[in-house]
């Protein structure tokens, strides 16, 4: 999914600061094997875009690995290759490697296009040089976004870089059958929350699956109870470090997780999010907080059904349940690759609401951004995503597009701590060596 392990391609870390500097001086045919891991940078290497011809071919750089979004994209792309006569190859490589390589990755030999994702993470890349505005494309799909769309499509020169596919929300997942067979009812509070997590407890049922073998999938929870505790506004400033991760409000957020922990499945380190979201299917555990694009993407079609979702309950009541991680994912244009002028084709296909519908065809657990989307296949789980989604006075884009990739990269490490050992002596060394780091990182 995510990995803010992106470095420059001398080894330094590239901070929003350096990143933004940068800037200022700058005015589904085949999947074949990744050239992600061989591509590497060349300081000497011409970044001027390859506009070549409007007909390709071009390759098509994707991190969507897992089998059910893989045939999506496929599809995708397949539709994309009909409605504009472009040929397309998709290089498809683990979503995990994908990011961990993504720098070297752009400033090597990439793809004609590649998947990513909206909002910071796309500016930091356009900041560099490496990625091809594409206004004239937005010229003629610009109708088919609303303003929030377009804002997260914007590098920091406000130029566009990506042509943003769908979101998905960060949700409570629980099964029907275990909910109805119990008779739990959604928990719209802290209190009740917990309560149910007891009662979970007591029936022999894990309460919450929980795994970080990956880094990432931690990281939405500590947004989710800065979200509840702190609000927006609060969350960004924490990410932009305008708020210190000594301050009490961070406190607060790593002490309501002391208290949720308990009911969290042990061992969260060692275990990916599918064998967590297995647990879920399995029902041998009664809930887990993730994203509606790995859990729902993971289950079996026979038991998707069953699969059902309360957004995450109120704490402060001054924020109520008014804001959660809603990502955004989308399609770049590597200043080095081949055959812009055909992407740009592509590009301006797959921004359409025909496309979209095209996509979410196969796509069962996504939502789409295209105004004027039809979507017929929308299943439960998409219609509720779509409506709880619309209830936000504002969505974040989850911790690792939200602040820059060395504190993303710090504060894996320090969540990972406090889930071997969630104390107050371990939150009180960790908000000393996210401050200490924070410091350092956001000076160059």
């Amino acid at each position: 999914m995510r990995n803010p392990y992106l470095r420059s391609a001398l080894g330094a870390p590239l901070t929003r600061r350096s990143a933004l500097r940068g800037a200022a001086g700058l005015a589904a045919g085949g999947v074949l094997a990744s050239p992600l891991l061989a591509a590497c940078g060349d300081d000497s290497a011409d970044t001027k875009s390859d506009a070549g011809s409007d007909a390709g071919p071009i390759t098509f750089g994707s991190n969507y690995s897992d089998a059910s979004t893989k045939d999506a994209f496929a599809a995708l792309c397949q539709q994309a290759g009909g409605r504009t006569g472009v040929t397309i190859t998709v290089n498809t490589s683990d979503h995990n490697t994908f990011q961990n390589n993504i720098s070297n990755y752009l400033q090597g030999t990439p793809d004609s296009l590649a998947t990513w994702f909206a909002g910071y993470r796309l500016q930091f890349f356009a900041a560099q040089g490496l990625l091809t505005p594409i206004d004239d494309v937005w010229e003629k799909i610009g109708g088919n976004f609303n303003d929030a769309a377009k804002n997260l499509s914007k590098g920091a020169d406000g130029h566009y870089y990506l042509v943003p596919l769908y979101n998905y929300p960060w949700v409570v997942f629980y099964n029907k059958s275990v909910f109805s067979s119990k008779g739990y009812a959604s928990p719209k509070t802290w209190d009740e929350f917990v309560a149910l997590a007891q009662k979970m407890k007591t029936d022999g049922l894990v309460p919450l699956a929980f795994a970080d073998k990956d880094g990432w999938p931690a990281l939405g929870t500590f947004d989710i109870l800065n979200l509840r505790i702190n609000g927006y506004d609060y969350h960004m400033k924490l990410m932009k470090h305008e708020v210190p991760w000594t301050d009490k409000g961070v406190t607060d957020v790593f002490d309501k997780w002391r208290e949720l922990s308990q009911y969290q499945q042990n061992g969260a380190n060692g275990r990916t999010w599918q064998d967590a979201a297995k647990a879920l299917e399995n029902k041998q555990a009664g809930m887990m907080f993730q994203g509606s694009n790995q859990v729902a993407a993971n289950y079996s079609p026979a038991n998707l059904p069953d699969l059902d979702f309360f957004v995450f309950p109120s704490i402060n009541p001054a924020h109520g349940t008014d804001y959660m991680d809603a990502p955004t994912d989308g399609f770049m244009l590597p200043k080095k690759g081949k055959n812009a002028a055909a992407a740009k084709k592509v590009l301006q296909y797959i921004g359409t609401p025909e496309a979209e519908t095209s996509f979410l065809q196969t796509d069962h657990w996504d939502v789409g951004l295209a105004n004027g989307l039809v979507a017929p296949t929308y299943n439960d789980i998409q219609k509720k995503s779509v409506a709880e989604i619309a209830k936000c006075k504002n969505v974040s884009q989850f911790m690792d597009r939200d602040t820059v990739p060395d504190m993303a990269a710090a504060m894996i490490k320090l969540i990972q701590q406090f889930i071997d050992s969630p104390t107050a002596a371990t939150i009180a060394t960790i908000q000393k060596s996210a401050e200490d780091q924070a410091k350092t990182i956001f000076s160059k």
